[in-house]
């Protein structure tokens, strides 16, 4: 792009972004960010035909289609940098890896703090995963109400957070507005009730726009599709090899185009049945948008939060099976907590009707890029307050208001993960380093990938390219 062009560009933008926020008449958009947990590369309809999800494909299609879009590797790094703007390891190790532990210091600047100080009403239903106590939970962080679980994943019908493992983990950890809610909630199933809890935050009377932060639970384990005898798990049936018990007659094995039917490996067909309940869910979110005239005027962000899990060991969980390689093949290596491209290469895109034009965003973008970037399109500054981290994100919101082009530079793309082993690194452009490491890595120890060529990472090409690996 000529300096020309890029004038144009910032022109059109600018103008675009002063409509949007200036003028009497001009209503400052709702803004929901929807984030599910473990939903690989390859686990909707819109990457891969095996699987049914139209709700969310709609949303794909008429919207700006992030095609190299980044996450962390597990589910507390990824929301710490969702909300933050910022690389999880600014807020210490308990920020790289899953943890029910405090990580966020009071006052930080989050998502939730920036649009409540512009006039949103800040709403959270879903999982929180960022302190698993009161005390610590999203109402200290911007939010004026949430729902849903402070802690980690929780069982489908039983909203319990798995056996403590540790002093900071409370396992009772379904509430509202940060009250625990006793077991009455029990029996229902856990995307259901996030998603109804979503429907009334939209259908609320109100005289500012909202932001809603919908971080749904699936497709994490534990896989349970009852239909309606929930009184009966999940479970296969004796009399049937390979079937589930009544599974023709839950719904969400049973899609109209008769795809989920056409997998033959039980373990697969009821996580794509899953998919189908939580895509059918984020219909609802999208109907009750469109019932109350406020479709136009809202921005989507969907993301998940990792790459696929690919084994489960069951038992965690009341009625939580044990299942192995039950999510869709993807064209990457690894999965969930890898560095690897399966582990943090996910789906993702923003859909505005009217302001975004459907396309797709080849250069790389990071889910910390969302803070800056809702702040770009409000026409705003995410001002961070002295003495805390700046924001790591960049604000692409020219990129979805406009045809203009990536300007070319090179970014970083960072990740590093911290369980027995750590995980790390680092792509530039095309290029990318990996190593897993007990101890911070030599220049000997790092793999290299050009991933222009070699997307699926099987070729380590660092003996040929020593200067690069230097970089």
């Amino acid at each position: 792009m000529n300096n020309l062009q890029k004038l144009i560009c910032l022109i059109c933008w600018t103008s675009a972004v002063s409509n949007l926020v200036s003028g009497e008449d001009a209503a400052r958009p709702n803004v929901i960010v929807i984030l599910t947990d473990d939903q690989g590369w390859a686990d909707v309809g819109y990457n891969n035909p095996k699987v049914y999800s139209p709700n969310i494909d709609k949303l794909a299609a008429e919207g700006a289609t992030l095609t190299r879009h980044y996450v962390m590797p597990q589910c507390t790094p990824t929301r710490l940098a969702l909300f933050t703007g910022r690389y999880p390891g600014r807020f210490g190790i308990s920020g790289l890896q899953a943890a029910n532990r405090p990580i966020i210091p009071h006052g930080t600047l989050t998502m939730a703090s920036f649009l409540k100080v512009h006039g949103y009403e800040t709403c959270l239903t879903g999982k929180w995963h960022m302190g698993s106590w009161a005390e610590h939970g999203p109402n200290h962080h911007g939010f004026d109400y949430s729902y849903g679980a402070l802690a980690g994943a929780v069982g489908a019908y039983v909203h319990q957070y798995r056996a403590p493992q540790e002093v900071h983990v409370n396992s009772i950890t379904w509430h509202r507005n940060h009250e625990i809610i006793p077991g009455h909630e029990n029996g229902r199933h856990v995307t259901d009730l996030v998603t109804e809890d979503a429907v009334r935050v939209i259908k609320k009377e109100r005289e500012s726009p909202f932001f809603l932060y919908l971080p749904y639970f699936a497709p994490h384990t534990p896989l349970d599709e009852r239909g309606d005898n929930v009184k009966v798990p999940t479970q296969l049936d004796a009399d049937k090899p390979g079937r589930w018990y009544r599974e023709d007659k839950i719904k969400w094995f049973n899609d109209p185009k008769g795809i989920i039917q056409q997998e033959p490996d039980p373990e697969k067909r009821l996580f794509l049945a899953v998919v189908h309940h939580l895509d059918d869910a984020i219909g609802r979110v999208v109907k009750a948008l469109e019932e109350t005239g406020q479709r136009e005027n809202t921005i989507i962000f969907f993301s998940s939060d990792n790459g696929p899990q690919v084994d489960w060991g069951g038992g965690s969980y009341p009625s939580d099976l044990r299942l192995t390689d039950f999510n869709q093949s993807i064209p990457f290596r690894g999965s969930k907590t890898d560095v690897w491209e399966g582990g943090i290469h996910v789906p993702g895109f923003v859909n505005w009707p009217g302001k975004i034009a459907p396309k797709k965003i080849d250069s790389v973008q990071h889910v910390v890029d969302w803070l800056p970037t809702i702040a770009g399109l409000l026409g705003a500054n995410a001002d961070v307050p002295d003495g805390q981290p700046k924001l790591d994100g960049e604000d692409f919101s020219s990129l979805l208001l406009t045809e203009a082009e990536p300007d070319g530079h090179e970014r970083d793309i960072y990740t590093i993960h911290r369980p027995a082993t750590d995980k790390w690194s680092l792509r530039r452009g095309d290029w990318k380093i990996v190593t897993y490491q007990k101890t911070e890595p030599t220049l000997s120890d790092w793999q290299l990938f050009n991933l222009r060529n070699d997307p699926a990472e099987t070729t380590d090409i660092a003996s040929g390219h020593l200067d690069k690996v230097a970089e």
